[in-house]
């Protein structure tokens, strides 16, 4: 894969951090019951559509990918970082873990039965995004949902310094749900649910559900 700049700088951050990170983040979803909420809502959508192979496409450690196989999902994960994926298959051995990108999304058109990105488009540029949204709608069946987490908002900042006191060097964005809900459509999907969590916080999320 020839990564441009900002993909290199991302793999090159997060296999720096990939340790202080999962440690930061592995019980982490147990003090958020409305992210489990959501995760749990989307196993139940999996389900409904017949089943099958899900991906985790930024997966990271790969603690939503274990946490998905929990619920009873045929979850694998994918992330751009070597580090993360190294991690990912040792602490958790059952699930695939590959390395990939998001950007060139290497999945067989209609090939999985569910597709998640956890908080993993934050540091995808704009332009990017819509290239990004055709690759998970040609890898996904006919019916199959969609979910995606993100940092809500309308602002970007450079992130220098990370989990555990780490340099890196990735843009953060935040977007407002109705943004990237029209994004969505424009890519062919059909927006189901757009929930906001901790409206009343410094930092909000948000959650889109689509087919």
């Amino acid at each position: 894969m020839a990564a441009d700049g900002w993909l290199t700088d991302i793999r090159d951050s997060y296999d720096t951090v990939a340790a202080s990170y999962a440690d930061l983040t592995r019980e982490a979803l147990g003090g958020l019951p409305y992210l489990r909420g959501v995760l749990a809502l989307f196993a139940d959508l999996v389900r409904a559509a017949g089943g099958g192979p899900v991906a985790d496409v930024g997966c990271g450690p790969g603690h939503i990918t274990a946490h998905l196989r929990e619920l009873g999902v045929d979850a694998f994960g994918i992330d751009l970082s070597p580090g993360m994926i190294d991690l990912a298959r040792r602490e958790h051995p059952g699930p695939r873990f590959e390395v990939g990108s998001m950007t060139d999304l290497d999945l067989a058109d209609a090939s999985v039965a569910g597709l998640l990105a956890f908080w993993s488009v934050i540091h995808i540029p704009d332009h990017e995004l819509p290239g990004v949204f055709a690759h998970f709608r040609r890898a996904l069946r006919a019916g199959g949902p969609l979910m995606i987490g993100f940092h809500e908002g309308d602002a970007s900042h450079l992130k220098t310094e990370g989990y555990g006191g780490h340099p890196m060097k990735v843009h953060v964005y935040h977007r407002p749900l109705d943004r990237v809900a029209a994004w969505l459509r424009d890519a062919g999907f059909t927006v189901e649910a757009q929930v906001l969590l901790d409206p009343d916080e410094k930092r909000s999320g948000g959650v889109l559900f689509a087919r």
